[in-house]
């Protein structure tokens, strides 16, 4: 389903980098010609030191034309380049990782500068030479080597808009490299960065230094939501962390202002995290509130957000929701399962997406009736009648759905038998804010009088200080 591909909107909030592995993707899944993606990504190797990539490319799209000699002179001066900074960069390691310095150093940069320009004569544009080394082995493809110059550079430099790129950069390798556990921790601090606004985005580099801040900060969170979907669709427990993140007013609002097309990932993850969140509390790591309603707080997003942009999947959850149309929804699933597997950072979630939607539509429609036909349900699960016998058996059995429900196999049904909520729980849950609210009332009634009786006084003195 190429018209529900977001490649073509990602792609521009990333690095280049960053983007060959969703154009990989593309020639795997077929949505586009291979001549279109191979004209893609060629258009995006040419402006690397992947010389022999980029050709290798050119030979493709253009067989029966030569290869450019611009390449041979690219590609000697980039020999020439790796070599003098590389002689640069390993003239300053030769002293930092020296035992007697690497104890010496302290948390202060200011105060290590000074000593290693006192007992070194290192200053900082010679540390900017681990700077400059760890980003050309990245534009090369030396992700791992260009992450290590780029960790010891921040440590060192006091330069913040060199620290900031250089943050941005290591963010990256770590992807490329698939450290997530190292990527999660770059990912949080930088985030920190971003929204103390102690740094602006160095991304953005035409014309940034004029920006009010606030929009450099909105266009630096813009850039780490795309770039964090790497991070958290491979950290073990990315989908919950993505849910406490993009749900949080600040990014929430990043998303609804800049980047709309997000809510197909978030609105993924609440789907993902729902049946996990229903189990009973065995797990060691409690699950926060957030993450528990987040399909009640996407769904509202959703209907908001329905005017700049919907998917199946985000119908998939309005017509479940909003409407309250099983049929319309179970066409929506069918259609999301499809937009889920063509996804790059989705595909896998695939059959666990397509487990807890099931669910889903299971508690939604088991809340509504008291006696299901199992056969009716299966349709509605887009499963055959035995396949949703047993899905819906090892459903009953593994959720809390279990105390409520009961099937009988004679007649094929599922009964749902909830006990009627005794007269004061029900008392007690509506009147539960009700001191707390009373409270506030009382407060600003008491802020209010004190205004009113300062006002009174204010009128009462001036025509005593007139006659004076």
């Amino acid at each position: 389903m190429a018209e529900y591909d977001l490649s073509k909107t990602i792609i521009p909030y990333l690095d280049r980098h960053l983007s060959f592995p969703l154009l990989a993707h593309l020639a795997e899944s077929k949505l586009f010609s291979d001549k279109e993606v191979t004209a893609a990504q060629y258009e995006l190797a040419k402006g690397t030191n992947m010389f022999d990539y980029a050709v290798n490319l050119f030979e493709q799209l253009y067989p029966d034309q030569e290869v450019p000699a611009e390449f041979d002179e690219k590609r000697k001066n980039a020999v020439s380049t790796h070599e003098r900074l590389q002689q640069e960069a390993q003239a300053v390691l030769d002293v930092i990782e020296n035992p007697d310095v690497a104890q010496a150093l302290r948390q202060d940069k200011n105060q290590n500068l000074l000593y290693l320009k006192d007992n070194y004569n290192l200053t900082l544009d010679q540390i900017t030479a681990l700077y400059n080394f760890g980003q050309f082995q990245y534009s090369y493809g030396n992700y791992s080597g260009a992450a290590d110059y780029l960790y010891h550079f921040r440590v060192l430099s006091t330069d913040n808009d060199l620290n900031t790129s250089a943050h941005w950069g290591k963010l990256a390798s770590d992807i490329l490299t698939g450290k997530w556990t190292v990527a999660l921790e770059e990912l949080n601090t930088l985030r920190e960065s971003i929204d103390s606004r102690s740094a602006p985005s160095v991304l953005l580099s035409s014309g940034s230094s004029t920006a009010e801040p606030a929009l450099m900060q909105l266009h630096s969170r813009t850039w780490l939501v795309h770039w964090s979907l790497f991070v958290y669709f491979n950290y073990p427990q990315g989908r919950t962390l993505l849910l406490e993140t993009f749900l949080s007013p600040t990014y929430l609002n990043t998303i609804q202002t800049s980047c709309p097309w997000i809510l197909r990932y978030l609105t993924t993850a609440a789907i993902l995290s729902r049946k996990a969140s229903a189990l009973p509390s065995s797990s060691s790591t409690p699950i926060s509130s957030r993450v528990r309603n987040a399909i009640r707080e996407v769904v509202k997003v959703i209907q908001t957000e329905e005017y700049q942009y919907q998917d199946p999947v985000t119908s998939f959850l309005k017509e479940l929701y909003i409407e309250f149309d099983f049929d319309a929804a179970q066409r929506e699933l069918a259609r999301a399962e499809k937009v889920v597997a063509d996804d790059f950072f989705l595909g896998e979630f695939k059959e666990e997406f397509l487990d807890n939607a099931r669910y889903l539509i299971s508690e939604a429609y088991c809340r509504i009736h008291q006696k299901i036909d199992i056969a009716d349900l299966s349709k509605r699960l887009n499963l055959s009648r035995d396949e949703g016998e047993k899905w819906i058996v090892n459903l009953i059995r593994e959720t809390r759905m279990g105390a409520d429900a009961k099937i009988d196999l004679e007649k094929n049904v599922i009964e749902i038998n909830r006990p009627p909520l005794p007269v004061y729980q029900t008392i007690i849950e509506k009147t539960r804010g009700l001191a707390l609210r009373t409270q506030a009332l009382g407060a600003a009634a008491a802020r209010s009088g004190q205004q009113s009786s300062g006002v009174a006084k204010s009128e009462a003195l001036s025509p005593t200080v007139a006659v004076k």
